[in-house]
């Protein structure tokens, strides 16, 4: 079963440079995606290269990654602050060809305490009765 979910997406360069003082608030690259696929089978926070661009993020290093076709370089980005289900993190971004879905991988759910339910998607921990836990980072 397909299960989707709401992200919002701020390029967090351009956040630092608002507390700065060099970029109007205004400024700041964001989107939000309404159908980012969750796929436990994904690692981190994957976009395609064009909200990649929209974002204006930044290329850090390529990096070796197992994906169902075998062993391949993907690209690392700077960092998006992120929100999901009104919980909300940073995380570096990998490339995925274009076409492709946001993707979101375990990582994020568990740096988020969130759980994907088969029928109704995703949810809080259901163990942490809606609180936040995390682990100490």
């Amino acid at each position: 079963m397909r299960h989707t979910t709401r992200i919002e997406l701020i390029n967090q360069y351009d956040l630092v440079a608002v507390k700065l003082g060099v970029m109007n608030v205004e400024e700041v690259r964001r989107l939000t995606v309404t159908d980012a696929l969750v796929d436990t089978g994904a690692t981190g926070l994957c976009l395609p290269t064009s909200l990649i661009e929209r974002l204006g993020l930044t290329p850090i290093k390529t990096v070796r990654a197992r994906a169902a076709t075998g062993i391949i370089d993907r690209i690392l980005y700077s960092a998006v602050e992120f929100t999901i289900l009104e919980r909300t993190s940073l995380m570096q971004i990998t490339d995925l060809p274009e076409g492709s879905p946001v993707l979101v991988g375990h990582m994020v759910l568990e740096h988020l305490d969130l759980c994907l339910d088969i029928k109704k998607g995703l949810i809080y921990n259901p163990a942490h009765d809606g609180e936040w836990i995390t682990e100490i980072l």
